[in-house]
């Protein structure tokens, strides 16, 4: 049994400790926005936070997050930044297909929660993990910059 701590709410679940977090997220606790897309940590859709850092659950064993705060993307309206985030994420309609967008979004935040006005570059560097089939980048980026002006006023 491992014990983890998922959007404030304690799990325990059956699971091996070297299996994905994204497998426990989805099949075992049920927060199924976490996506998966490649499976090998390079394309961001199944981006979580841990204690507030963005991280790839599909390369990430649940054993490894024992003790750390996990936020998923339906945990991540529990904070301002998170709101402001998803707010401005509806304001700009960022999303096309929208798969990847749980992945980009929790990066967004990770991002906003340590550098509350990032230039265009710094948004480009810590989203550049995440990669968006439909190409919204420009929308993503402006969504970022929308949302770090709400973030300022908290």
């Amino acid at each position: 049994m491992i014990e983890l701590s998922i959007n404030g709410a304690s799990h325990r679940v059956d699971a091996p400790a070297d299996m994905p977090l994204l497998w426990v997220l989805r099949d075992l606790v049920g927060a199924t926005g976490t996506k998966f897309g490649c499976g090998r940590g390079l394309c961001g859709a199944c981006t979580v936070l841990a204690d507030g850092e963005a991280i790839r659950s599909c390369q990430t064993p649940a054993e490894d997050v024992k003790g750390r705060k996990i936020t998923t993307v339906e945990g991540a309206a529990s904070s301002g930044v998170g709101r402001a985030v998803r707010a401005s994420w509806q304001e700009i309609d960022v999303p096309q297909c929208g798969y990847c967008q749980p992945g980009q979004i929790m990066s967004a935040i990770a991002l906003l929660s340590r550098n509350q006005s990032p230039s265009d570059a710094q948004i480009d560097d810590a989203m550049a993990g995440n990669v968006c089939r439909c190409g919204t980048y420009r929308r993503i980026r402006a969504a970022i910059h929308q949302a770090a002006k709400q973030t300022a006023k908290l």
